[in-house]
């Protein structure tokens, strides 16, 4: 009877922290969706111009890749940050904010500029260029998991350690799953909008039709909102 009360006094112990957990990562998640909106701005751009059917796994291999960055590489550093520096934390802040402001002032700039060079594919190989694409992608998404995951921990930064790594997890995940599943319907929604406009049904058709047409809307409606995020965020 001893050891079972010992037992549930831990179980609510641990049903506390995950509350805990769950309220932090909430109030930090909400602090970054700028850069969360960014990102999801962003990821479209590496699946134009590939086949529609390597679309998805393409966005599926950044996801992976998007994770490795937050779990593998950026919560370790974080945590040993906290632990052992914890005065470099907003130093690290201010630096993400000016690169976030220098980021998106650039992009402000690159709107009203005509001449913008294209960039060219670097392999007419569609297994080698599908690697740089991936890869390419996985360093951007670097630098945009470092910001998230800072803010976060900014949040937390005077919570127990365990509290802090639980935080950055479920952020990490949350973050991850979010954004590049937007990005996974937003890249098809395009095949889906075709599928529907060669149904025999009128309304169909005029869905699928106004899906086709719109979408390039969204998207340059989307670049918008993202940079308009990133400054604000900045």
């Amino acid at each position: 009877m001893a050891l079972i009360d010992d037992v549930a006094g831990i179980a609510k112990l641990a049903a506390a922290s995950i509350d805990d957990v769950g309220a932090a990562s909430s109030k930090a998640a909400s602090k970054a969706a700028g850069v969360v909106i960014d990102d999801a701005a962003v990821t479209p751009k590496y699946v134009t111009g590939l086949s529609p059917s390597r679309e998805l796994p393409i966005i599926g291999k950044i996801a992976v890749g998007s994770i490795r960055n937050k779990l593998l590489l950026i919560l370790p550093i974080a945590l040993l940050l906290t632990a052992f520096a914890p005065w470099a934390i907003t130093p690290l802040l201010m630096v993400g904010g000016a690169y976030l402001c220098f980021e998106g002032a650039e992009k402000v700039l690159e709107m009203f500029d005509e001449h913008e060079a294209e960039e060219k594919p670097v392999s007419n190989d569609p297994a080698h260029l599908e690697k740089a694409t991936v890869s390419g992608a996985v360093r951007t998404d670097l630098i945009l998991s470092a910001e998230i995951m800072t803010i976060a921990l900014a949040d937390v930064s005077d919570a127990p350690l365990a509290t802090q790594a639980g935080v950055l997890i479920v952020v990490g995940l949350a973050m991850t799953v979010a954004v590049y599943g937007a990005v996974g319907l937003l890249v098809k929604l395009d095949d889906i909008g075709l599928h529907m406009a060669e149904r025999a049904s009128r309304t169909s058709r005029a869905v699928g039709r106004g899906l086709v047409k719109g979408m390039p809307g969204v998207f340059s409606a989307l670049s918008v909102i993202g940079t308009v995020a990133m400054l604000w965020v900045g």
